[in-house]
């Protein structure tokens, strides 16, 4: 594998999304990853949709990756893991705090093998604090972060996310820990430990709520899909029963949408100059726009707000993703031959690189499809290796 993180080799120790997710980011851009998976393998094989028993969301989230199995709580494995952390620059785990420490393989042990090791813990709640040995999950981050205080109808309950949103922002940022952890190690010569807790990110993709109530003691309300900063900005189903999506988040935009909808009167009115006293007259203002878009087909909205130049998207589904003419622009969805499931379609690498794109060189491998490739790099013989199976170290 080629790319900008080519010659950076992670040890992923992770299960499930946030630790994982990241590891995939790194070696979607050329990092060397080993997955060690528990012989029964990684809980995310079993999670969600399968087609002929094969986990469809480890195919995304295990591509790239060299798929190992290594049990760290037994000594003979513990001890193998301490010879690859010797030339590894990267360990990504989320196991609860103090596992690590207890199977010999905290960080103060693992700097003694390689001083440059970046230890990255990735957990519910963090390493300090009274929450830290909880079970954490995203659907708690989300929780706790406000997110789903403010989402949902204002006479509905908190919403939560049908997906892993917590876990994919902890993803992400994780990812930039380890490289702004990799470059401080060009600095110093040293490692460090990452302490990622999922709670975190997603606060900062939240905006001002904590300043505001600092300043103001102001707390965000549930408004569905209005603003309280803009408005019209809400979902409105078109004649042939299909849903659109406008924001108005710049004056001129929301001065052509009231012309294209044929009630310019309102850009007169003193309240439409401030995009949250228009919010204040969210009502007048959905009731203008969504009478119009409910009178005309999805195709004849999008082409008359596009003339327009005002701001609209369709909503979409996956099948509505995967023929979008933008996307297939961006060359968002790759497609890959996958030996289990033949030709497979997953979303691409993340960004787009000019001089060291990132790239899917395969999908999620089977379990332990790369033990004897990569135990044999460190002086595993099959002989050695026939014993581990049958004591279950390996699989």
């Amino acid at each position: 594998m080629t790319g900008a993180l080519s010659g950076i080799r992670v040890l992923d120790v992770a299960t499930l999304f946030a630790g994982p997710l990241a590891a995939t980011t790194l070696a979607d851009y050329g990092a060397e990853v080993i997955k060690i998976e528990h012989p029964n393998g990684d809980p995310v094989r079993h999670h969600g949709a399968q087609r002929d028993g094969v986990g469809l969301w480890w195919k995304l989230l295990g591509r790239n990756k060299k798929a190992v199995t290594l049990y760290l709580g037994s000594p003979e494995g513990q001890e193998i893991f301490r010879e690859m952390v010797a030339d590894a620059d990267v360990v990504i785990e989320n196991f609860r705090p103090g596992t690590l420490e207890r199977w010999g393989l905290g960080y103060d042990e693992l700097r003694k093998i390689n001083p440059g090791i970046v230890l990255t813990r990735v957990t519910g709640f963090g390493q300090v604090g009274p929450y830290a040995k909880r079970p954490g999950f995203g659907t708690l981050a989300e929780a706790m972060s406000g997110f789903a205080a403010i989402t949902g109808e204002p006479d509905g309950p908190p919403t939560l996310p049908p997906f892993g949103l917590a876990d994919g922002i902890a993803a992400l940022a994780t990812a930039f820990a380890v490289t702004t952890a990799l470059r401080a190690r060009e600095q110093t010569g040293e490692g460090q430990v990452v302490d990622m807790a999922i709670i975190e990110p997603i606060l900062t993709l939240l905006g001002p709520q904590i300043i505001a109530y600092d300043q103001l003691g102001v707390l965000q309300e549930r408004t569905g899909n209005r603003s309280s900063n803009n408005a019209p900005r809400n979902t409105y189903r078109t004649r042939d029963g299909n849903w659109v999506a406008i924001s108005t988040s710049a004056q001129s935009i929301a001065e052509r949408v009231m012309r294209l909808v044929g009630r310019p009167e309102f850009i007169d009115e003193p309240w439409f100059a401030s995009g949250a006293e228009r919010a204040q007259h969210a009502d007048e203002l959905d009731e203008a726009v969504g009478s119009w878009i409910a009178a005309r087909d999805r195709d004849e909205v999008i082409t008359a707000f596009e003339e327009a130049e005002a701001a609209i998207a369709p909503i979409y589904t996956a099948a509505d993703i995967v023929e979008d003419p933008q996307f297939q622009a961006l060359g968002t969805i790759a497609t890959l031959s996958d030996d289990e499931l033949g030709p497979v379609r997953m979303q691409n690498v993340l960004f787009r690189m000019s001089e060291t794109p990132g790239s899917i060189n395969w999908t999620g491998a089977p379990v332990g499809a790369h033990t004897e490739e990569v135990l044999g790099e460190y002086g595993v013989t099959p002989q050695q290796l026939a014993r581990l199976r049958e004591q279950g170290v390996v699989r």
